[in-house]
């Protein structure tokens, strides 16, 4: 059921309808989770005059649409990661919201986890010394062919699904945007990048490098690579509510592990949303930064249709 108990449990908020294009489902979904009200049509819940927010877990095709109809019925919206299928639809999703007065907020719920914070915390401490390499991995495998993750025309595709979370990821820890990117996909019959292995370059020299697939057996972790030492986080992104750990290993010395209470971050990232909008603030994440993740993405997949032709990036 992906975030949705988080949502429930928000303390800031109530989850109190569900919407979907036929009816039956949208009544069988909110009868297991609990959920009071159940609309057949998208519509009608965003005419609904006791809902604040809505949250649009849809096709990454659809995202643009609906979060500027949400925006133009004076619901604030937190949308699925990727937010759009490009950087040009992310600014054009904040202007809807920004138009009507509406906080627009991208789920990457895996930045609210205090491991997250953590692990940004122990690198600008310097407890890798100099950081030199960011190595980051999501795969899992997928054996259906009608899934939407293989659909071009939806935004499916390896990169789009979870190769997202390697490049936002990589940009947080670096707190910059790459200057260059390089990237080889293997392309499946329906034309979606089943697998992909990148390279981004910033700057400073710091390189950050990914790999994901829908094609793999799971894998899902972030490691850091400094001069003096290296973090290594596993179930770095799905983290599920067990207690976790950040692995530093430091020369020859033995493995120390730094644990993080368990938590729901999916909750977390919902409550803060909440709090922008009680409180009329702007998200920590907002849709410009959503665009720039959109960017390196676009980068990224124009360098794998062309063979792994670097591509620069400049600032939008």
């Amino acid at each position: 059921m992906g975030g949705y108990p988080g949502h429930k449990a928000s303390r800031n908020g109530k989850l109190v309808a569900v919407a979907s294009r036929q009816l039956e489902k949208a009544e069988a979904f909110a009868a297991e989770l609990g959920i009071p009200k159940a609309y057949g049509s998208y519509e009608a819940l965003l005419e609904a005059g006791d809902i604040d927010a809505v949250y649009i877990p849809l096709p990454n095709s659809l995202h643009r649409e609906w979060t500027i109809r949400s925006a133009e019925m004076g619901k604030h919206i937190l949308c699925e990661k990727p937010l759009a299928l490009n950087a040009q639809e992310c600014l054009e999703m904040e202007a809807a919201a920004r138009q009507y007065g509406v906080q627009l907020m991208e789920a990457f719920m895996y930045r609210f986890h205090p491991r997250t914070e953590k692990v940004m915390e122990m690198v600008h401490n310097g407890i890798v010394g100099e950081l030199r390499l960011i190595h980051s991995a999501f795969t899992f495998r997928l054996t259906r062919l009608d899934n939407i993750r293989f659909k071009p025309e939806l935004g499916g595709g390896a990169l789009m699904d979870v190769g997202c979370y390697c490049v936002n990821v990589s940009r947080t820890i670096a707190a910059a945007e790459p200057v260059e990117v390089q990237a080889y996909a293997r392309w499946g019959q329906s034309g979606v990048d089943e697998q992909m292995a990148g390279t981004l370059r910033f700057a400073d020299g710091l390189l950050a490098q990914f790999d994901c697939a829908l094609t793999i057996e799971r894998r899902e972790e972030v490691q850091l690579a400094g001069t003096d030492a290296f973090l290594t986080v596993q179930s770095a992104f799905l983290t599920g509510e067990k207690r976790v750990a950040i692995e530093e290993v430091r020369g020859r010395q033995e493995k120390k592990k730094h644990w993080i209470k368990g938590v729901d971050e999916y909750r977390l990232m919902v409550e803060h949303f909440a709090d922008c909008v009680l409180q009329n603030q702007p998200p920590r994440y907002g849709a410009s930064e959503a665009a720039a993740n959109m960017r390196v993405i676009e980068a990224l997949f124009l360098s794998a249709r062309r063979g792994g032709q670097p591509e620069a990036l400049h600032e939008g």
